[in-house]
């Protein structure tokens, strides 16, 4: 059953439409989460709102919005007031720019969803966007109102339906400039540089997000799991790196443990086989002829006269 939609409205390309959901394409509520509770009565704690100068419980009926102008001055702002200023892309999507997916920056990727139609009768005209789409290799760029916020959407086909990114806005982004401009240019050695790309060869491989386990989560339920039963729980202790004094020695010895663990990986792979080197089993002596009459049956080699 698919999840509860975050959004509901209308996906629009110039006069075409149709009715879609937007759902989370994650979800963090497998995750183990921690309450706030009382120490001495292991009774969970309700977080209250309270006036920061009376001190007195504000009821949620009194509690409102708004901006500070300046310390402790706000202009206070209505849900009514919030609602007038409305923007279409509160329901609608409004696909207005089309562009390759390689221009737009990663670096301002905020959310995933999916989006879906929303009833039969829309899924003629979401089929023809998607399939445009495809067929050009380009993204969607939109904007849609989320949470309050009005929120640029990078839009793309993804199997019989689409994904959406939500986009931070420029003034949200840090200029990398100002964390590598230090950097000193730097001249690797070729030695260095080919085993550095030794380690990667023997590292690389096919992304299977499932080989990679939350290994904090799973820690987690060792150590709950673990006070239920009334039983010691010993975390486990990841080894720290060390400073590297000799680049090249530490590069060198990094090649050798990859190695060396890729063949034994190797080795657990294949199926269990005898080596060649293995000595054979020696052969079993021959059993002496069977006797007749008490004599051999064997043929015995004459014996050479001696020469008189």
């Amino acid at each position: 059953m698919a999840p509860r939609a975050n959004w509901k409205g209308y996906l629009k390309l110039s006069l075409v439409s149709c009715p879609v959901a937007l759902y989370p394409a994650a979800s963090s509520s497998e995750r183990v989460s921690l309450h706030l509770i009382n120490g001495e009565t292991h009774n969970r704690l309700k977080q209250q709102y309270v006036d920061s100068v009376t001190g007195e419980l504000v009821e949620t009926a009194d509690r409102m919005r708004g901006y500070e102008i300046a310390k402790g001055e706000y202009v206070p702002v209505t849900d009514e007031e919030l609602e007038e200023v409305a923007l279409e892309s509160t329901h609608t999507i409004d696909i207005e720019q089309f562009a390759p997916r390689s221009e737009v920056d990663e670096v301002f990727f905020d959310s995933h969803y999916y989006i879906a139609p929303d009833d039969k009768v829309g899924e003629e005209a979401f089929a023809v966007i998607r399939e445009a789409m495809k067929k050009r290799n380009v993204v969607g760029l939109a904007r849609v109102v989320l949470f309050r916020r009005e929120r640029i959407l990078m839009i793309e086909p993804r199997g019989k339906g689409l994904m959406a990114t939500t986009l931070r806005y420029d003034y949200e982004v840090r200029n990398e400039d100002a964390y590598f401009e230090e950097i000193e240019d730097t001249h690797v050695a070729k030695e260095m540089l080919d085993l550095a790309n030794h380690i990667i060869d023997t590292k690389k491989g096919k992304f299977d997000p499932a080989t990679f386990k939350d290994r904090y989560q799973d820690a987690m339920v060792e150590l709950i799991r673990a006070k239920r039963a009334g039983q010691p729980f010993e975390a486990p202790r990841p080894a720290k790196p060390g400073n590297v004094i000799n680049l090249m020695d530490a590069l060198r010895r990094s090649v050798e443990a990859e190695t060396g663990e890729r063949d034994a990986k190797s080795d657990k792979a294949r199926p269990t086989a005898r080596r060649a080197t293995k000595r054979a089993t020696p052969a079993p002596a021959p059993k002496p002829p069977a006797h007749r009459g008490g004599k051999s049956a064997a043929k015995t080699a004459p014996r050479k006269r001696k020469a008189s």
